[in-house]
């Protein structure tokens, strides 16, 4: 068993080695692409091969570990393991459809081999599994205030419907409508419904066409379909804006560059202590 431990280690400690399945995970990754619009001969035998090889990979970290524990605390051990294991899985076994596309989904997850193929990368995924509880509580700092400004936009700006509109409004409404050609139901009110809110503030969020929001406003203002002057409007979608795009983006890069910083002085620490060593 050492001579097997000893083999093992050897092998995965082997630059060579680390090459050999850095470029299968590549060809790979390219052929996945390639698999979706172009059935070949030659394709598949190369994934079955990358199986065996990312087979065989798995094998030697496995017994070249000092210990079971110590092989699943790598998470890109447990990563690699579950992926080839989910490869393994023949489509005859399925009779829902549902459930072969599901896991035709999950072998596409293959290409995310590529994240442990470049050690930046996996020093990137390092820093955003650090970051990951500061981003938790970052997200349920946005999610409070996605929540507030949605109330507020539903009470300002949610428009009546043909159906409990007043007699008086309803060809305003008409021609709100008509102003707006081909518009769908949630252009026509971005803020009728809660998950549309959020969606609309969402998009407002990435810059997406947010003057036009405001600018079917004005318009529904314009008819007295909303209670809202174009001042109101205007200083609305600014000030989400401004607070969701700088504010908060910025908390969130905050984060994530503090995290690096440390994981790259816990690295920098580790090199001079093994140099010392």
């Amino acid at each position: 068993m050492s001579k097997l431990k000893s083999f093992c280690t050897k092998i995965i400690s082997s630059k060579f080695f680390e090459g050999i399945i850095m470029f299968v995970i590549i060809l790979n990754s390219v052929f996945i692409g390639v698999e979706m619009s172009h059935h070949n001969y030659w394709i598949y035998l190369f994934q079955n091969l990358a199986l065996i090889i990312f087979t065989l990979e798995i094998f030697f970290r496995f017994f070249g570990s000092n210990s079971v524990k110590e092989y699943f605390k790598n998470g890109w051990n447990v990563f690699d393991l579950l992926l080839v294991l989910v490869a393994y899985i023949p489509d005859g076994i399925f009779e829902n459809t549902q459930l072969l596309v599901a896991l035709r989904v999950l072998r596409v997850f293959r290409v995310l081999r590529l994240l442990k193929a470049f050690p930046e990368v996996r020093l990137i995924v390092s820093v955003l599994i650090r970051s990951f509880s500061a981003l938790t509580y970052n997200a349920l700092f946005f999610t409070i205030f996605l929540y507030l400004f949605s109330i507020i936009g539903m009470t300002l700006f949610k428009m009546p419907t043909i159906e409990n509109v007043s007699p008086d409004l309803k060809e305003n409404l008409i021609l709100f409508q008509e102003k707006l050609p081909g518009a769908n139901s949630n252009a026509l009110d971005p803020y009728g419904t809660l998950p549309e809110t959020w969606f609309t503030l969402f998009k407002i969020l990435t810059g997406d066409d947010w003057a036009g929001v405001r600018y079917n406003l004005l318009i529904a203002s314009e008819l007295n379909l909303i209670h809202a002057s174009s001042t109101v409007i205007t200083i609305f979608h600014v000030v989400w804006y401004i607070f969701s795009a700088f504010l908060l983006l910025n908390l969130l890069v905050g984060a994530i560059l503090n995290n690096y910083q440390i994981i790259m002085e816990e690295l920098k620490n580790k090199k001079e202590s093994e140099m010392k060593n």
